[in-house]
């Protein structure tokens, strides 16, 4: 059972890989944690998987020193599970998706909204089946467990953090900023779905 739960976790590793692929190509902004990978990738030109993989994977060694307590399989599990995830969001902007060239404004947000709805369909998902978790949110909730603050103070402080650092980069760099309308339309949206899929699907 174990087993077929990881591989199904991973099938909505891919879905979600593919929304959010889809948000970035809509170039209308994207999520505010994704708004500091795509900025970070376009001043490094890194791609935006590779960044995203990193900096999941720094979270997850803060994670690891916070609390390491006979974690090791869980650990495990979400380091392949990262390193899936950044390498399919890799296939999907810089391979399936790269000829995509979306000129219509109204057609970027219809592929904005459908690519936000699928990846937080799986991302609930994700939660319900309960086999990963997601290193960001992690960290907040075992930050919130030593500390007298809730899990939301640092899982909103690391998304104004990822926000305000996205901006400045691209204003220092003269780079398109992402952080636009699709970054007002995840964060009303995003969590609404993830809550639905995980309770309800």
């Amino acid at each position: 059972m174990e087993i077929k739960n990881i591989l199904t976790s991973l099938l909505f590793y891919l879905l979600s890989a593919f929304g959010i692929s889809l948000t970035i190509k809509a170039n209308i902004g994207v999520s505010s944690f994704n708004s500091f990978n795509v900025a970070l990738s376009n001043v490094t030109l890194i791609k935006i998987g590779t960044i995203t993989t990193i900096i999941n994977l720094i979270f997850l060694l803060f994670c690891i020193l916070l609390n390491s307590e006979n974690k090791i399989k869980e650990y495990l599990l979400m380091f392949i599970a990262l390193i899936f995830f950044g390498i399919i969001i890799n296939i999907f902007l810089y391979t399936l998706l790269s000829n995509i060239n979306l000129k219509n404004y109204f057609l970027r947000i219809i592929i904005f909204i459908l690519g936000t709805t699928l990846a937080g369909l799986g991302k609930g998902k994700i939660l319900k089946l309960g086999i990963f978790k997601f290193p960001i949110e992690y960290f907040s909730i075992l930050l919130s467990d030593k500390t007298s603050k809730p899990f939301k103070f640092y899982r909103y402080s690391i998304d104004i953090i990822c926000v305000v650092v996205s901006i400045f980069l691209s204003l220092n760099f003269k780079l398109p900023v992402v952080v636009r309308e699709g970054t007002i339309i995840s964060l009303l949206m995003l969590s609404g779905i993830i809550s639905w899929s995980k309770n309800n699907i």
